[in-house]
């Protein structure tokens, strides 16, 4: 059966890790245990080392749950615009993945979003009922483009993702680490400029064409999955038959990928049930996270889209539709 986590992006245990074991929820995410602009100028262990990411995984245990995805990855936009350095960044990304396989950690999300990674344009907007939800308006970034070099264009993030699956499905395939690729976010290309590739149903298809190996997958993220067809759970079952599903971000938005606000779990124009029993019918035991929840009156969020009790009344929805579709 699929498996409830949630991301814990507090540096250590707080009131709502209780929380969350209290509804149920026994599984985990994490991030890093802390960020570098630049590793090279890091001064002892790096987050991916060996001893940062044990230490995580030990507090995380001590809680009650289980540590099965690190959603986060080593600096990498040299490896994804092709720029000099790219072998000593790969040379991280590799440790990370070597260090998950020791320490038994299978799932690694990361994405293919140069420079600018997840954007919006809109943190307050007003949802259902007045809570709080972000959006995204591609006409606000009317002349704020980036300047690229020659060369850093979608052709070229393809040639260099096919230099980076080449040289580092190996070492997964070791290390027993499953890859799981998160779609660009917003969903659409060019963001201010820059290029984005992971932006479509084909582009994973052809993700996944470039290395047919199972470590090689993708993080289905209905959020952006959403706006790129008009039947998602057919995208779900299709992927999910080829077991290159190997992690899920269950959430909702209405409206285009240049235009679009982020929608309660239960109000949003998807079928969420009809997606939940796509991936009971290809039979996915992986894990699935609330995202992006509305911030509600009276709650408060450190990170945009992660308040705590907008994300338990995520979690009971999900739980509900869990059981209808998967059996008790």
């Amino acid at each position: 059966m699929m498996r409830i986590a949630e991301i814990l992006l507090d540096p250590q245990p707080t009131a709502a890790w209780r929380q969350l074991r209290q509804v149920g929820v026994d599984h985990a995410v994490g991030v890093l245990p802390r960020r570098l602009k630049d590793w090279r100028d890091a001064d002892g262990d790096l987050p991916w080392g060996r001893a940062p990411l044990a230490i995580l995984q030990g507090m995380v245990e001590a809680e009650g749950f289980t540590l099965e995805v690190i959603e986060d990855n080593p600096p990498m936009d040299r490896i994804r615009l092709g720029r000099p350095g790219r072998e000593e960044e790969l040379e991280q990304f590799a440790l990370l993945v070597r260090n998950m396989g020791h320490l038994g950690i299978p799932v690694l999300c990361y994405n293919w979003s140069a420079l600018l990674g997840w954007v919006r344009t809109e943190l307050a907007a007003r949802g259902r009922g007045g809570a709080i939800v972000a959006g995204y308006d591609a006409r606000r970034f009317a002349g704020a483009e980036v300047q690229l070099g020659a060369g850093e264009d979608e052709a070229a993030l393809w040639e260099n993702l096919r230099w980076f699956l080449e040289r580092i499905v190996p070492v997964a395939e070791e290390a027993g680490v499953r890859l799981a690729m998160h779609p660009d976010d917003p969903p659409t290309s060019p963001v201010r400029g820059v290029p984005r590739i992971m932006s479509s149903v084909t582009a994973f298809e052809r993700l996944l064409e470039l290395n047919p190996s199972e470590a090689n997958g993708m993080t289905l993220c209905q959020g952006n999955f959403t706006l790129m067809t008009d039947d998602l759970p057919a995208a779900i079952r299709a992927f999910g038959a080829r077991g290159r599903i190997h992690f899920v971000h269950f959430r909702d938005v209405r409206g285009t990928p240049d235009r679009f606000l982020e929608t309660f779990h239960d109000e949003g124009p998807t079928d969420m049930l009809a997606c939940m029993r796509a991936y009971a019918e290809v039979g996915y035991d992986g894990v699935l996270r609330t995202d992006h929840n509305p911030l509600l009156e009276g709650d408060s969020a450190g990170v945009p889209g992660y308040s705590d009790l907008g994300r338990l009344h995520a979690i009971g929805y999900v739980q509900g539709l869990r059981e209808a579709a998967y059996g008790g």
